[in-house]
């Protein structure tokens, strides 16, 4: 009775350290192991053994991390007050610096995240905010990256997702977006006239050049004109064309003998 109530003893303590000793870890996952409080090496993935009471294990995932930054309440270079959220991107490349050189790498990314997005984007205008968010982004995703090499962390990405404004501002921003496009239509419209003009003036030149082509102007006028089917036509003759038939009825006016006075009219 003694002997199997020691043997199922003995199995009992053999589970458990079996169970204290075994760890499996996924393929995503590394285990940082200390020997008695000091640093001995990552292991992972499959099975690991521990020895029980002298050694301990961290695990660390290796996947990347969505992380959602707050919405940031910030003062652009022009005295803008937005409020501005992101979402970062991040994963543990060394599992060492992770576990022993930060107390919480999730937490401390999380803030520096904040603080960084607040101090890159406050020294941009609004302008820039709302038309260049890609290389806002790579600006906040460089300067990240850089601080978190030190703990065994790679950022890949930064998106800034929402900006919000307040209403008063959207009305102005709204303002001088019709003024600009009002400001485009009259350039454009200006330009327009400008090439008309040039083009009238070299059509101009060539008329003054070949009388014919003038002549065949107005007759294509005139067929214009008639296809609309118009009662009345008003067609303007050139004065090249005038002053020398009044030249010539002159002539002849001038040519002809006058009555004498005492000549009686033919009745």
């Amino acid at each position: 009775m003694i002997g199997s109530l020691l043997g199922t003893l003995l199995f009992v303590l053999l589970l458990f350290v079996l169970g204290a000793s075994l760890r499996v870890l996924r393929e995503y996952e590394r285990g940082v192991v200390f020997t008695l409080g000091r640093f001995q090496a990552v292991k992972g993935p499959g099975l690991v053994i521990l020895v029980p009471a002298v050694q301990q294990m961290v695990r660390t995932s290796l996947r990347l991390v969505v992380m959602d930054i707050p919405k940031q309440d910030i003062i652009t270079r022009d005295n803008v007050s937005v409020k501005v959220n992101a979402v970062l991107y991040f994963k543990v490349v060394d599992a060492e610096r992770a576990v022993i050189r930060v107390e919480n790498y999730l937490a401390a990314t999380s803030q520096l995240a904040q603080t960084t997005l607040r101090a890159v984007l406050g020294k941009h205008d609004l302008d820039e905010l709302l038309s260049e968010r890609d290389r806002l982004n790579l600006d906040v995703q460089k300067i990240l990256d850089a601080q978190t090499d030190a703990w065994g962390i790679k950022v890949t990405n930064v998106e800034i997702k929402d900006v919000d404004i307040d209403l008063t501002m959207v009305r102005a921003i709204a303002r001088q977006a019709e003024a600009e496009r009002e400001r485009r239509a009259k350039v454009i419209h200006a330009e327009g006239e400008l090439q008309a003009s040039s083009k009238l003036a070299e059509a101009a030149d060539v008329l003054a050049r070949s009388p014919q082509a003038l002549q065949l102007r107005y007759l294509e006028t005139l067929t214009v004109i008639a296809a609309d089917k118009n009662s009345t036509i008003v067609f303007p003759l050139p004065m090249d064309v005038i002053v020398p038939l009044l030249d010539t009825l002159k002539g002849r006016g001038a040519m002809s003998p006058a009555p004498s006075a005492g000549a009686a009219p033919n009745v």
